[in-house]
């Protein structure tokens, strides 16, 4: 099967470029593509995770990887799908960024030699002459095409600055920069990413007068057409720092039965004959699905050894076996509870709820659990002698906890 079919089938692709003269490139010779990465925050989250995983099977069909770091794009500020002004980052938070989602990248893309380029944009364009890159560029861009872009059009609503409109130009260049030196025809993204990719292969095509491809992934939906990726505690990241492995295993564990199957396809390797089988499981049965679904994502991001513990965490709260020992823990000491033993504060600081406005909110509609009883004054103090030798159990809802362990 043509890689492209199997991307297809799997459920990645939403638009691409002359689609049968990119099957016949495909075809006829391995194709460098590449993927551009912008280092706004020191992780990367669920929404870089399915064009991540297009490139993993694409350069397992035998095509070469570029992941392009966006060390000098992010001194811009990408104003795809924002409603206001990206924060501005100094460079040494983008460079110290750049290194932390690198190291993330090696889990799911093979930087053997040969088999993949890791590029960072800042290496041309913090040197750029300004001059001479309107010239050679700018004049080839033309300012009503470009406010026509769907990447400028909700931001022209409320303002857009004249620095985000050069990021269209920016994202090009980058695109020409890699044919150049490492004949790369083909970039690929998220589908929000479709004007700045067009622009960059017609780019190509008028300065080098040759073919250029772009290949979109659909973005992350569910199937009532909300974006994933959001969790009550932020964003879904691939950090374990940020989002815990068992967070991250109950967040997949917990979609909704319509999504199972094509998050299968998209999120995991199956075989998708494999992939079916489960989409196919109906009522209960359907969990089946699901905590396939949690443990072979959870394992992508977090390996196999955490996925494991994520699994049998969950097993030990709602299935009646497990270890206890792998449910998420926050360490306090007698010295920390006798400064704040405030319940409120301790949902707060052990991360089950995202403040203490909304721990107040929580035990106020009985919705929060210390041990066995059931927490409704918000002034519930917890004392030391409370948490025994395996902790002491918090719970927000039906299916957030946490383990108070004494130091």
């Amino acid at each position: 099967m043509h890689i492209l079919d199997e991307l297809k089938e799997r459920g990645f692709i939403a638009q691409v470029t002359f689609e049968d003269d990119l099957y016949k490139a495909m075809e006829k010779e391995p194709m460098t593509f590449y993927l551009g990465v912008d280092p706004t925050a020191d992780s990367l989250h669920v929404g870089h995770f399915i064009p991540i995983l297009m490139s993993a099977h694409l350069q397992r069909a035998g095509h070469r990887p570029i992941i392009l770091c966006g060390g000098g794009t992010a001194m811009v500020g990408d104003p795809s799908g924002k409603t206001e002004l990206r924060q501005m980052l100094t460079p040494e938070t983008i460079q110290s960024n750049v290194a932390a989602i690198q190291k993330q990248l090696s889990r799911f893309i093979d930087f053997g030699e040969g088999k993949a380029i890791m590029a960072n944009n800042a290496d041309w364009l913090l040197n750029l002459n300004y001059v001479d890159f309107l010239r050679d560029i700018g004049s080839l861009f033309s300012v009503n095409h470009m406010l026509a872009a769907e990447c400028y059009k909700k931001r022209l609503e409320v303002g857009l600055t004249f620095l985000e409109f050069n990021y269209m130009l920016m994202q090009s260049y980058d695109f020409l920069q890699l044919f150049k030196a490492h004949n790369c025809r083909l970039q690929i993204g998220g589908d929000d990413q479709w004007s700045n990719m067009l622009s960059g292969a017609d780019l190509i095509r008028r300065k080098e007068r040759e073919d250029a491809f772009a290949l979109t992934c659909k973005l992350i939906m569910t199937a009532d057409g909300k974006k994933m990726g959001k969790t009550e505690k932020g964003a879904l990241w691939l950090d374990p720092n940020r989002t815990s492995p068992y967070d991250f295993y109950q967040y997949w564990r917990n979609v909704q039965d319509a999504d199972v199957e094509r998050f299968l396809g998209l999120l995991t390797f199956l075989p998708m004959d494999e992939v079916r089988r489960l989409g196919a499981l109906k009522d209960t049965a359907i969990n089946e699905a699901k905590r396939v679904l949690a443990f072979e994502i959870t394992k992508l991001i977090h390996g196999e050894a955490e996925a494991l513990k994520a699994q049998d965490a969950a097993q030990a709260l709602f299935g009646g076996s497990g270890d206890m020992g792998n449910v998420p823990t926050y360490e306090v000491t007698a010295q920390s509870l006798a400064a704040d033993n405030h319940l409120t504060s301790l949902l707060a600081e052990c991360g089950l709820c995202a403040s203490r406005s909304e721990a107040r909110k929580m035990v106020q509609a009985g919705a929060v659990m210390v041990g066995e009883d059931k927490a409704t004054d918000i002034e519930t103090r917890v004392e030391a002698a409370q948490i025994g030798p395996d902790g002491l159990l918090l719970r927000k809802g039906k299916k957030n906890y946490c383990r108070l362990i004494l130091k």
